[in-house]
């Protein structure tokens, strides 16, 4: 089973549509044990990291996050799932959960139409098994205004350009995030998310 961690907002039934169109058990739930329980958990994303930050803290579920990576299970972190894991964000100034050394910031004015929406491409930095069968060149939707900054490069997997090359995908251990939306982004997502279904959580 996996687990759609509903955080009171967000794009929660597009990924859950995805799932099972994918023909994948999957429930969305902010019960702290059902997602411990879970065989995998995903942490989906549209909205501001400080009332996100706000609305996980209130119900707990920042421990709850933080036992279930400990504890090896794989946890797929998508948009704003990508960026509550690093240490903090320029957006509201939040303070996240600390799980990836880095920070979250802003795409610069230069030109650009920010917030930075639509398709896009990605730079593989490194192989790893959730990019197993994922084109080098295949296109994948974006809605952001904000992006990743790691402080450790190894974490990287995968950079895209829009203002600047940014970090749009990461991943150390049992932890896979995504700046992009792979339940919006046709069949190279669905592989991404078909991927996550056997990952094992290493590599």
């Amino acid at each position: 089973m996996i687990a759609i961690i509903d955080y009171s907002a967000g794009n929660l039934r597009s990924v859950q549509r995805a799932l099972r169109h994918l023909g994948l058990p999957c429930i969305i739930t902010a019960d702290a044990q059902k997602i411990a329980e879970a065989d995998r958990v995903i942490f989906p994303g549209v909205g501001a990291a400080g009332k996100a930050m706000e609305t996980i803290r209130s119900a707990g579920l920042d421990l709850t996050i933080h036992e279930v990576i400990d504890s090896g299970t794989p946890f797929l972190g998508i948009c704003l799932g990508t960026q509550i894991i690093f240490d903090s964000s320029e957006e509201d100034a939040a303070a996240c959960l600390g799980i990836f050394p880095g920070t979250v910031r802003r795409f610069p004015e230069k030109g650009e139409k920010i917030p930075h929406m639509g398709w896009n491409t990605l730079r593989q930095v490194r192989g790893h098994p959730m990019l197993h069968g994922v084109q080098e060149n295949a296109w994948f939707y974006f809605v952001h205004s904000y992006y990743p900054d790691p402080s450790d490069e190894a974490d990287v997997v995968a950079r895209t350009s829009y203002c600047i090359e940014f970090v749009s995908a990461v991943s150390r251990g049992n932890v896979f995030a995504t700046q992009f939306h792979p339940e919006k982004s046709g069949e190279p997502g669905l592989k991404i998310l078909e991927n996550f279904s056997r990952w094992d959580g290493k590599g």
